[in-house]
């Protein structure tokens, strides 16, 4: 690999043609010049498919037909890209600046000479007004814990650069998923053990609230479906805290709002991750 990677930027959608525009403007305004979009979709009827005959000089693949959700989309996706790291972007969503993949194309080079399949920055959960409800993405200790020993989801995917190797070796999403799918792939990537590189400070996408992740009840079951297939321990106290805010957050987010509700949701699960991992670096202290 050269010192400036392909980077392969996949986006699924479906009826997304209100924010599609800004999400390819975004990847086609980076000054990186080492990159491809492809895009999937769903079979929209709402403009979607005019927006992107459209935008056909920025978009090196796209199709649409009917799939069966946003994995089997990102899988159709991953037939078509040639790119030596994948990113997945989310139709509402959108790179935070211009530069970007030029900021981050030094350290997925770093990471390839180390054998290193995943690189990730932090992502700015905004409201539809973009407002900023938190900043998202921690160094990998915290963030590998509280995937594997914890089971809950310490990572957003928007933050995340894979090494096209990772899919080569541990296969593609499963599609029987329909939240958690990426969450899953990291458990079979990653139970083991295998460092990850996080480039502390660079916000590398805003995500927007809301979407199919807004279901916290139904993310944290699949969470625990994901546990299970890999035979890890679904029950974990964090994991307990996690369903219990998944429980409150339609209350909350009427109560106080989708920022704030926002906000403490993920104040809330980066204080018990935290304490987690306080917990068991104490434990392997006092067992050496």
């Amino acid at each position: 690999m050269t010192s400036k990677p392909l980077i392969s930027v996949i986006v699924a959608v479906y009826n997304g043609s209100k924010t599609l525009q800004r999400c390819i403007d975004s990847v086609s305004d980076q000054t990186y010049p080492d990159k491809e979009l492809i895009i999937i979709d769903g079979g929209s009827t709402d403009g979607t498919v005019d927006l992107l005959i459209a935008n056909n000089d920025k978009i090196t693949y796209w199709q649409s037909e009917p799939d069966n959700g946003i994995y089997n989309a990102w899988n159709k996706a991953l037939n078509h890209a040639k790119g030596d790291w994948i990113y997945f972007l989310g139709s509402d969503d959108y790179l935070w600046k211009r530069s970007v993949f030029e900021e981050t194309s030094s350290h997925l080079f770093k990471a390839e000479s180390e054998n290193i399949r995943l690189v990730y920055g932090q992502v700015a959960r905004v409201t539809k007004n973009d407002d900023i409800c938190c900043i998202e993405g921690d160094s990998w200790d915290y963030t590998r814990r509280g995937i594997v020993a914890d089971g809950i989801c310490t990572f957003t995917h928007q933050g995340m650069f894979h090494h096209r190797s990772l899919f080569e070796t541990y296969g593609k999403f499963d599609e029987s998923f329909r939240i958690a799918g990426d969450y899953e792939l990291l458990i079979r990537a990653f139970k083991e053990g295998g460092a990850a590189l996080f480039i502390n400070g660079l916000i590398v996408a805003g995500m927007q609230t809301g979407g199919v992740t807004a279901n916290c009840t139904k993310l944290v079951k699949e969470t625990a479906r994901a546990r299970r297939n890999n035979q890890l321990r679904v029950i974990t106290i964090p994991w307990l805290i996690s369903y219990a805010w998944a429980i409150c957050y339609p209350s909350l987010k009427s109560l106080i709002g989708d920022k704030n509700s926002r906000y403490l949701v993920n104040s809330g699960k980066c204080f018990v991750a935290v304490l987690s991992y306080k917990k068991n670096a104490i434990l392997e202290h006092n067992n050496n």
